[in-house]
């Protein structure tokens, strides 16, 4: 009787460890995935790069300091690239600049580059390409929305090769630096001075005294005028004419008493 006891025993003890199953969770499955072994070894990978990055900087400064300006500037690069609507808004700017001048006084320079710019602007061929860290603005053939069979075309389209001569300006850090280059003194006319002698042509910046100079005979302008000297000089004139008068009497006084 006890054998048959534990032979029963033995067999529902069998036969309960084959009915339950080996449970895991979700979790556990997707760790011994292929998706979960790649995810661990590009964080293993991650975390060695970034403690030999900070092991690194912390033995060659200079070098770390260098790579961290060079990306800093980059970035800074990036951010700071003006877009079209940056140099539409510049173009017209300068452009009413101008307008507001003589044509007698304006830069031809200044003026011929900005009429050029806003022609192109105005016949839709400015375009417009981001390189990243700068900007640049070339002109094209036709207008964008032109339906012409050579603007549509793509065996027809200008080759790269011929972008450098067609470039009109680049931007960078903020400015576009061509436009900016042509504005200046845009309201100096050079074309008056050409006919002068060489050394009438350049002028020197004034000196410290001359601009103390300048500006002190600038405060004397705005000063009240004073009438101290002008009311002196007719009370010297009274006097001279009273002193005249006296000796006339007194000398009129002497000829009446030699006649009497």
């Amino acid at each position: 009787m006890a054998s048959l006891r534990v032979a029963r025993r033995m067999f529902c003890a069998a036969a309960e460890t084959a009915a339950a199953p080996v449970t895991s969770s979700r979790w556990e499955r997707l760790k011994k995935s292929k998706a979960g072994s790649w995810c661990r070894g590009l964080v293993s990978d991650y975390k060695e790069a970034c403690r030999e990055v900070v092991v690194g900087s912390w033995e060659r400064p200079v070098k770390a300091s260098a790579y961290a300006t060079l990306l800093g500037g980059a970035w800074a690069c990036f951010y700071t690239k003006p877009d079209r609507s940056s140099f539409d808004a510049t173009l017209l700017e300068f452009s009413n600049q101008l307008g507001l001048l003589s044509p007698w006084i304006r830069n031809g320079t200044s003026d011929g580059h900005v009429q050029s710019l806003v022609k192109l602007r105005n016949e839709g061929r400015l375009r417009h390409a981001s390189l990243g860290l700068l900007s640049l603005v070339y002109s094209a053939d036709y207008d964008a929305d032109a339906t012409l069979y050579e603007a549509q075309c793509s065996n027809l389209s200008v080759p790269w090769r011929e972008l450098p001569q067609r470039v009109l300006d680049v931007g960078f850090i903020g400015r576009w630096w061509v436009l900016d280059s042509k504005m200046k003194n845009f309201d100096v006319n050079e074309d008056e001075f050409k006919n002068l002698p060489a050394h009438m042509q350049a002028t020197s910046p004034p000196g410290v005294q001359e601009v103390e100079r300048s500006e002190r005979l600038h405060k004397e302008s705005w000063l009240a005028l004073t009438m101290e000297e002008e009311e002196k000089e007719p009370d010297a004139v009274d006097r001279k004419e009273e002193s005249v008068s006296e000796e006339s009497q007194t000398q009129a006084l002497k000829e009446e008493q030699t006649q009497a």
